[in-house]
């Protein structure tokens, strides 16, 4: 019960971040810098993912798919620029991340990103890979957490 109540209070403080992250990086000085635009999912281990998106479901009213659950949002206020953040949680003995979560960030040009954080010394995990739903590569933070950037396809 502890865990869940953690789990959902984390989530919540997440996607407040999320916003003010994102007020944040749209403030960014030298547009010139390809960086992070926001969040583009959190995933989490769990010992029973169904249970888990079920009880999300019936308690907080997240919409479900396969995945966990797509929340829809607009770019920019007045924008008609759809863009998503994913919500799912994993088995708790998945190889697809370490420790107990992690985050997606989204971003503009990945292929620059990963320039510009090699030149800086951040350790890339590896290769960009490209699926019909966009870009990813992980990274390592300045703690060693595995992280994932995201380019949405256009």
């Amino acid at each position: 019960m502890k865990k869940t109540i953690f789990t959902g209070i984390s989530l919540a403080i997440a996607f407040f971040l999320g916003f003010a992250f994102k007020s944040v990086t749209t403030q960014n000085k030298d547009q010139s810098k390809p960086r992070v635009t926001g969040i583009g999912g959190i995933f989490f281990k769990c010992k029973n993912p169904k249970a888990t998106r079920d009880w999300y479901q019936h308690h907080l009213g997240l919409d479900m798919n396969p995945y966990g659950a797509t929340f829809e949002w607009y770019e920019h206020k007045n924008g008609s620029n759809k863009a998503q953040t994913q919500w799912t949680p994993f088995a708790e003995n998945s190889s697809y991340f370490e420790g107990d979560f992690m985050i997606n960030y989204r971003v503009n040009n990945l292929e620059a990103l990963v320039i510009e954080l090699k030149k800086e010394g951040v350790t890339i995990v590896d290769s960009i890979e490209t699926f019909d739903y966009g870009k990813f590569v992980h990274i390592k933070d300045g703690e060693g957490n595995k992280i994932q950037l995201w380019q949405e396809v256009n």
